[in-house]
């Protein structure tokens, strides 16, 4: 608010100016900004931090006959290495024989392709889930229940994730991405080995 104030100058001469003063009452102002701040803070939602579940290992020891061998056709192994690349390779050296390691990148075309096609069948399992979900068949908890199971299933591939010195911690995020969107529900994070460094040195010759 505003108000002018006025000076009757009376007994003076005429033709003298009248002096005017302006003063901008700013109280008002002060009670629109709180009300603004108090409604900004009841009408916006705060942002949840987003976070991503990793099943880590146990520090125990396991004794070798609890450890479950796993067979070379459902293994697949996937290095991280330097400037964003990445590689994979299926099974494990045999009779001497290495198996192929296969140069791909992070793109819907490169190593989600080869993941989609090895999880085939998973994938065709959680979509009719799906369907059935959205139909109105299944709870939110059911769904998520046999899930589970299905991704679980021990005829699965198993993934083992490795990275090397070289290697960004945006690259593990982006491949644990890659693991949840093609449904893998068996994979872990392993340390590199001498084997695997071997594989990528003949790969870069």
């Amino acid at each position: 608010m505003s108000e002018v104030a006025q000076d009757n100058n009376k007994g003076k001469k005429k033709g003298k100016t009248k002096k005017m003063s302006t003063r901008v009452d700013f109280t008002p102002m002060v009670d629109l900004g709180f009300l603004l701040i108090t409604f900004f803070m009841l009408a916006t939602t705060l942002s949840k931090p987003q976070t991503m579940e990793i099943a880590l290992p146990s520090k125990e020891k396991v004794e070798e006959k609890d450890q479950s061998n796993i067979k070379a056709s459902r293994a697949v192994t996937i290095l991280l290495g330097k400037d964003n690349k990445i590689f994979y390779y299926e099974g494990t050296r045999e009779h001497d024989i290495d198996p192929e390691l296969i140069e791909v990148n992070y793109s819907p075309t490169g190593i989600r392709q080869f993941l989609l096609k090895k999880n085939y069948e998973v994938m065709v399992k959680v979509r009719d889930l799906k369907i059935e979900k959205e139909s109105k068949k299944l709870s939110d908890k059911e769904f998520e229940k046999r899930k589970d199971e299905i991704i679980g299933d021990k005829k699965a591939p198993i993934v083992c994730i490795k990275g090397t010195d070289l290697s960004s911690y945006k690259n593990l995020v982006d491949i644990l991405d890659e693991m949840a969107i093609c449904n893998i529900g068996r994979y872990a994070i392993m340390d590199i080995t001498p084997f695997d460094l071997e594989l990528l040195a003949k790969k870069s010759l």
